[in-house]
Parts: structure tokens; C-alpha cells; sequence
């Protein structure tokens, strides 16, 4: 009896803690799977945290940073050349759009002022009217009254030739504009041939030849020529502009000096 109830209180121990070490074991494998996921999640992290900078470090060089590596690799001897080309050409281009601009004026309201002042108070308040009067159409009201005592022949005479003085002074600073216009692409065109050369003579000394050494020189050799041509292509959008403003300025003189001469019919100035 008593070894039937040792063996009964053995099984009933073992029955006992079987699910106390289960449950253990249970809890010890699903630890370690929560800190195999925990450190992987951390390395995906991990792995994906320097993109930001990355991007960063590529928005931050932007434009700027990609001009100066063109004109880097396209050789500064002729780059240089070219983008001193464009700088003077927009200097030159920017003053005339400038002065352009300033010369503008409202012909008609001049006109209608002018013709006020001519009756009301006589040659003399109409002719300090004109000279304190910006543009080129006051200073051509102006030089007229100044010819108005000797006759209408005078006066148109007198007229025509401030009117070409004028012209010529619009249209100061086109010639430059025209020869950057015509440069930067030669010299781009040159910088091309000559890298071209270069990159022949690679070929020709070379005992084995190299894609990249090729493809290289001669890339150097074509930015040149974009180089040029971009320049060129800016400054003829200045160029077509200014011109345009000129065409429209020498159109309201010609149409401002008819009105001018009839004015001084009208008001009976040639008379005498």
C-alpha cells in the first residue's frame, strides 16, 4: 500500500508541473520571436534612414551645382569665353531694355499739353514744357520750337535731323549684342573641333583603345557647343525685343512729328 501511494503522489507531482513547464517554454519561444522582429524592424530603419540625407544633399546642389560641373568638364579655356560673351551681352542688353523703357512716353497727353500751352501761354511756355519732358519725342517738340521763327522748311529740316540723332542713340549698343550673339557659338563651335582633335589624337597614340576615354573627350568637345549656343539663343530673345521697342519708339516720333507740324499750322505759328 504504501508503494501504490508513493507511485500516486509521483504521478499526480509529474501531472502537476508538465503544464507549468509548458507554459514556461511557450512563454520563452514566443519572447524570443518578439525580439527577432524587433531587431529586424530595427535594421530596416536603420537601412533606410540615410536616403533623407541623400535627397537633401541632391536638392541642396540644384541648378547652380550642375552648371559648375558642365562648364567644368566642357574645359574652362572656351567656357570662360562663352559665359563672358553672355555677362557683357546681358549688361549691354539689360541697359538698353532700361533706357528703352525710360524713353517711352505718352505722345498723346505730351501733345495735348503741348497744344494747351502753345495757346494759352505762347512758344516760350510750350517749348519749357518739352524740355522738361523726358523721351525722345519732347526733344524733337523741343528742337522744332527752337527752328520756329525761321519758317516751317526749317523746322521740318531741324526735326529730321534730331529725330536721326535720336534714332541713333536708341539703337547704341545693338552692334555689340549682334557680335555676342555671333561669337558664342564660334568659339562653342571651336572648343567642340578642337576636343574633337584631342580625342582623334587619343585614338591614334593609344595601343588599346577605350570607350570611355573616347566618349569622354568627345562629350567635353559637344558642351562647348551647347555652351554656345544657349548664350547665343539668349541673347537674340534681348535682341528681338529691343528692336521691337526701337520699331515702336521710331514710329510714334514719325507720327508725333506730323502732329507736330500741324499744330503749328493750325495755331497760325508760321504766319509771320
Amino acid at each position: 500500500m504504501k508503494n501504490l501511494f508513493k507511485t500516486l503522489l509521483v504521478a499526480g507531482a509529474l501531472m502537476l508541473t508538465n503544464p507549468i513547464f509548458a507554459t514556461a517554454e511557450k512563454a520563452t519561444v514566443s519572447k524570443e520571436k518578439t525580439e527577432t522582429i524587433e531587431n529586424n524592424a530595427k535594421k530596416q530603419l536603420t537601412n533606410t534612414t540615410p536616403a533623407a540625407p541623400l535627397v537633401d544633399e541632391a536638392k541642396n546642389g540644384g541648378l547652380h551645382q550642375t552648371i559648375k560641373e558642365k562648364i567644368s568638364e566642357g574645359g574652362i579655356e572656351f567656357m570662360s569665353i562663352v559665359l563672358i560673351c553672355l555677362i557683357i551681352g546681358l549688361i549691354i542688353s539689360v541697359e538698353r531694355v532700361i533706357t528703352l523703357s525710360m524713353s517711352s512716353s505718352n505722345v498723346k497727353k505730351l501733345m495735348n499739353n503741348v497744344g494747351t500751352a502753345l495757346q494759352q501761354d505762347g512758344v516760350k511756355a510750350a517749348q519749357e514744357l518739352c524740355k522738361s519732358t523726358k523721351g525722345p519725342v519732347a526733344g524733337i517738340f523741343a528742337q522744332g520750337f527752337n527752328r520756329i521763327d525761321l519758317g516751317m522748311e526749317a523746322v521740318e529740316k531741324s526735326i529730321e535731323n534730331y529725330g536721326g540723332s535720336e534714332m541713333g542713340k536708341l539703337e547704341k549698343g545693338l552692334s555689340w549684342i549682334s557680335l555676342f550673339i555671333a561669337l558664342a557659338p564660334m568659339f562653342g563651335f571651336m572648343g567642340t573641333v578642337i576636343g574633337m582633335i584631342a580625342a582623334f589624337d587619343t585614338i591614334e597614340t593609344a595601343e588599346e583603345i577605350q570607350i570611355a576615354q573616347v566618349a569622354g573627350g568627345i562629350k567635353t568637345a559637344l558642351l562647348t557647343t551647347v555652351a554656345g549656343l544657349i548664350v547665343a539663343v539668349i541673347l537674340q530673345v534681348f535682341y528681338n525685343y529691343i528692336v521691337s521697342k526701337i520699331d515702336a519708339i521710331s514710329g510714334e516720333m514719325e507720327d508725333a512729328t506730323n502732329d507736330f507740324i500741324d499744330l503749328l499750322i493750325v495755331t497760325n505759328q508760321f504766319k509771320k
